[in-house]
């Protein structure tokens, strides 16, 4: 439940972490592109009073998960009244039978999920539909399966420059912003790199050489609680950052809430509470990685 003292708590936790995007910022290579990164904090499972604080702290980019609490969050009366100016991200796997509401969602920023053209397909004749030709064009974000992982959505990463081109040929309602990807969970930073992040950055390299595209119009949106600041370091222009600001995610149904616990397994827990966390010996080493250029 909410309580009034997690209120300084999430303040705090705006501040600290929205100083630390700052600083990771600041360590960027000057081949890199000087675009500030955008935090989006990651308010699922948290309550809209967490959200209102946040906002209040002058946090505006919010991202969700799923379909239907996005929707029951971004109508609900008080977000309403006290958050005009929100700026709503999906961040989770979307259904084809759920584009139409997710579209309806008011102050819907960006999608960042779309891993097919066909996809892009029913997100445009959609979006086209509900608000009409004049309107405005849905910013979007492509998805790339950097790792390989089967249970991970997104593209192949060899598909990103032919679905790019479909987005931007094909697709008039859409305003292609960049690439994403969520990357291996506890990725060990004490060996380089992240492997993941760099094949975004190769992959942006390709869209944009391919497509004529300027480097600083195509966004990367890659980081999340253990590893923002590295992926700021390395190009990340958008992260996605979770618990450290709201705390770890409260499911419903896990035994860790629910008084008589069930036989029945739980829902998956959320990537940032199993990934790894960064050891210290990582974190002092993340300042010094040799960030490979491309």
């Amino acid at each position: 439940m909410w309580k009034v003292a997690m209120s300084e708590e999430v303040g705090k936790a705006v501040q600290s972490v929205l100083e630390r995007v700052k600083q990771a910022a600041a360590r960027r290579p000057k081949t890199l592109p000087a675009v500030p990164p955008r935090l989006v904090a990651v308010s699922k499972t948290k309550p809209p009073e967490m959200i209102v604080e946040a906002y209040r702290q002058g946090q505006r980019n919010f991202g969700e998960n799923y379909v239907n609490e996005l929707v029951d969050k971004a109508s609900d009366p008080a977000i309403l009244e006290l958050c005009p100016e929100i700026k709503w991200h999906f961040i989770g796997h979307l259904q084809k039978n759920n584009v139409n509401k997710l579209l309806g969602v008011p102050n819907l920023f960006l999608m960042e999920t779309i891993d097919s053209a066909k996809l892009a397909d029913k997100v445009n004749s959609s979006w086209q539909r509900l608000r009409g030709a004049s309107s405005q064009r849905l910013k979007i974000m492509v998805q790339v399966n950097t790792s390989g992982e089967q249970n991970k959505h997104g593209l192949p990463p060899e598909d990103t420059v032919n679905t790019v081109k479909h987005i931007v040929s094909q697709c008039s309602a859409l305003h292609f912003s960049g690439l994403m990807t969520i990357g291996r969970y506890g990725y060990d930073l004490t060996l380089g790199p992240n492997p993941d992040f760099q094949m975004l950055l190769s992959r942006r390299q390709e869209v944009c050489d391919t497509l004529k595209l300027p480097m600083e119009e195509v966004e990367l949106s890659m980081g999340m609680s253990t590893d923002f600041e590295h992926a700021i370091e390395v190009g990340a222009t958008n992260v996605r950052v979770g618990s450290i600001i709201f705390g770890n995610r409260e499911y419903p149904n896990s035994a860790l809430n629910t008084p008589n616990p069930s036989p029945l397994p739980s829902p998956a827990p959320s990537p940032e509470k199993t990934s790894k966390t960064v050891s210290e010996e990582a974190a002092k080493k993340m300042h010094h990685l040799t960030v490979s250029e491309h």
